[in-house]
């Protein structure tokens, strides 16, 4: 007999991190990633490869997860597991697994959304962070998506702005590539901003329309500034690595920034939670609560580990989806391109 707790299984393969954890009743029971490191000498995450690692990973990734959780399959209430957006081979190997493990324990299946898994990891049991009140804005910043959605309840969400090209998370890499760094770049960038000079150089932000964004423009000033730099001085990048890192960050940062303030203004919502890979660093996390202080705003950071692609934030869709039985059957399938 199945105990009252709710115990969800949560599984996360859209791109290039094999993951998985247990939530139970909300609270973090285990919460296992393992990395694809192969990616980095290819400047970027090669799908086939991807594939082939989720399936080498997929089972000892759960079985850690729940060693960790101290359960056994037998406790299991649900698996939930990312159906997309993501990368189609990485995600068949989540939901191939997903959908045989719940049948095989005739337990619920539980189909997330990615992008809704991002916003809702800020509904995680965390006693250190402080969830918000609906309704909010929700900024979800990653290598692959940028977004701005309004958010009434947790599954009442809509995309207000997003990218129309490039996802910001894509212009620090793409950026620090153009620099020399490594995949992935925006960490690095982030690290040495803090030493440098962000007014140093001057790049000009995209100028779109409402809500959305566009950083293919600002890839390619940054590209043509430092080939124009480095004719001049072909030690440019040694000397002002810290400053350029700083400027091209501080130019990303503002861009985000004024799309959030014109949210605000739009909408009279002014409780912002963000979400995803890029919400991890320090300028936007700085620039965040610097609008609290000026603009009134209340805002709202998630835990790192709750940031990048994980399960957990999987497991706490399929906990609210569980308790709303709200359940997938066994005809559902991975879709590359699913909208919020």
């Amino acid at each position: 007999m199945r105990s009252k707790n709710t115990y969800i299984l949560g599984i996360e393969s859209s791109c290039d991190d094999t993951a998985a954890a247990v939530l139970c009743n909300g609270n973090v029971l285990s919460n296992v990633v393992a990395n694809q490191a192969i990616h980095q000498k290819y400047g970027g995450v090669v799908p086939e490869l991807a594939s082939r690692a989720h399936q080498q990973n997929i089972v000892p990734v759960v079985d850690q997860a729940i060693e960790q959780a101290g359960i056994s399959l037998a406790d299991l209430s649900a698996v939930a597991f990312t159906q997309g957006p993501g990368l189609m081979g990485s995600l068949l190997v989540g939901t191939s697994f997903a959908k045989s493990l719940a049948y095989g324990l005739d337990i619920p299946l539980i189909d997330v959304n990615h992008m809704q898994a991002h916003i809702l990891a800020h509904f995680i049991e965390n006693e250190d962070t402080e969830k918000p009140e609906f309704p909010f804005l929700a900024m979800t910043i990653s290598g692959g998506h940028t977004q701005i959605v309004r958010v009434d309840a947790h599954f009442k969400m809509t995309v207000i702005g997003e990218t129309i090209d490039d996802a910001v998370g894509e212009a620090f890499d793409k950026s620090g590539k153009i620099l020399g760094l490594g995949y992935p770049a925006g960490p690095e960038i982030d690290k040495r901003a803090t030493l440098g000079n962000p007014k140093a150089f001057k790049f000009t932000r995209p100028k779109v329309a409402g809500l959305n964004f566009s950083f293919s423009g600002l890839k390619t000033a940054i590209l043509y500034f430092i080939q124009k730099q480095l004719k001049e001085n072909p030690q440019f990048i040694e000397e002002n690595l810290n400053d350029v890192c700083a400027s091209i960050q501080y130019t990303i940062v503002g861009i985000l920034m004024d799309k959030l303030k014109l949210a605000v203004k739009e909408t009279g919502i002014n409780r912002i939670a963000i979400g995803g890979g890029v919400s991890a660093n320090s300028g936007i996390r700085n620039a965040l609560k610097e609008a609290e202080s000026r603009h009134g705003w209340k805002t709202f950071v998630p835990a790192f580990e709750f940031t990048t692609d994980n399960a957990a934030m999987i497991a706490i869709v399929g906990h609210l989806k569980y308790l709303d039985k709200n359940y997938a059957d066994q005809t559902i399938m991975a879709t590359a391109r699913l909208k919020l």
